[in-house]
């Protein structure tokens, strides 16, 4: 199962960071994972967030450009080796991982990491056939 991650690009500025998680507060939508890639003048926040669609809509309201994107999380052993063997399993079976980035939290005693991939029903179809738990809207609204 697919999720949806947010993007949304922010300029390279003081304080606009601090006024994208501030939106989201004040709406009281909780930020479950992010990422933020940054060039000289523009940034990308990559959010996975506990109500998807209302943070979507708020950043747009909001002057924001954001927009969804298809992201894959799997739950990995929180141990030397553990994402390695993951990342083996996709590479054994030709998947391209863009990026990946983790959770801030953790509803288990293993890690979760948020994958991109140029194929992800692909992906998903090989992590579950290896057992790799993927985690699902559910389990990121309810931990």
């Amino acid at each position: 199962m697919k999720l949806v991650q947010i993007s949304v690009f922010l300029e390279n500025r003081k304080g606009r960071l601090y006024e994208a998680c501030a939106l989201l507060g004040k709406h009281k939508i909780n930020i479950r994972a992010l990422s933020i890639a940054e060039s000289e003048e523009f940034g990308v926040l990559r959010l996975v967030v506990d109500n998807p669609e209302m943070a979507l809509r708020i950043f747009k309201e909001n002057g924001f450009v954001a927009k969804f994107t298809d992201i894959v999380a799997v739950e990995v052993a929180d141990k030397p080796g553990g994402l390695a063997e993951v990342l083996k399993v996709l590479y054994e079976h030709d998947i391209n991982v863009e990026y990946m980035y983790g959770f801030t939290e953790k509803f288990s005693d293993n890690a979760l990491l948020v994958f991109r991939f140029d194929d992800p029903d692909k992906a998903i179809e090989i992590l579950k056939k290896n057992k790799i738990k993927v985690i699902g809207k559910a389990d990121i609204i309810n931990f």
